[in-house]
This record gives C-alpha cells, structure tokens and sequence, in this order.
C-alpha cells in the first residue's frame, strides 16, 4: 500500500504535514505553483518520492460533484 500526500493552497495544516512529508510515497499538488513551492522548499525530502500535479485550479467547493469527478479521473493512474 502507498502513503500518498495531496497539497493544495487552503489546506491550514500543510506546512506542518509538508515538514514531515518523509512519510509519503506520493505527493499529489493541485497547480503547478504547489509543485514549485514543495520542489523548492522540500527537495531533500523528496527523493525517490513521486511528486505529481494533478492540474485541477482552485475552482470548486467541497465535494464539488465535478472535483470528485477530476479526482476520480486523474488519481488512480498514478497509484
């Protein structure tokens, strides 16, 4: 089974959870600024990790039918 981690620019506990990302296998961000903030401040914790955007813009609300629908979409290739 994988660890996977999601980051995105709301998420209110995601510094802390980011400081101990060693955990995950996976790391999925939202946008392209997310992978480019965790590259620059956490690169040594990711190697031989799997850093993957998912492209999804900071658009909907929660449990947006068309979010679970991108999730739905996007995640399952890469586990």
């Amino acid at each position: 089974m994988k660890n996977v981690l999601f980051i995105c620019s709301q998420n209110k506990l995601r510094s802390p959870t980011a400081e101990q990302i060693e955990w995950a296998d996976i790391v999925f961000v939202m946008e392209k600024s997310h992978r480019s903030k965790v590259q620059g401040k956490y690169r040594a914790h990711l190697n031989g990790k799997r850093l993957i955007c998912l492209h999804i813009p900071d658009e909907y609300e929660f449990m947006d039918p068309h979010l679970i629908e991108l999730l739905k979409a996007k995640v399952p290739s890469h586990l």
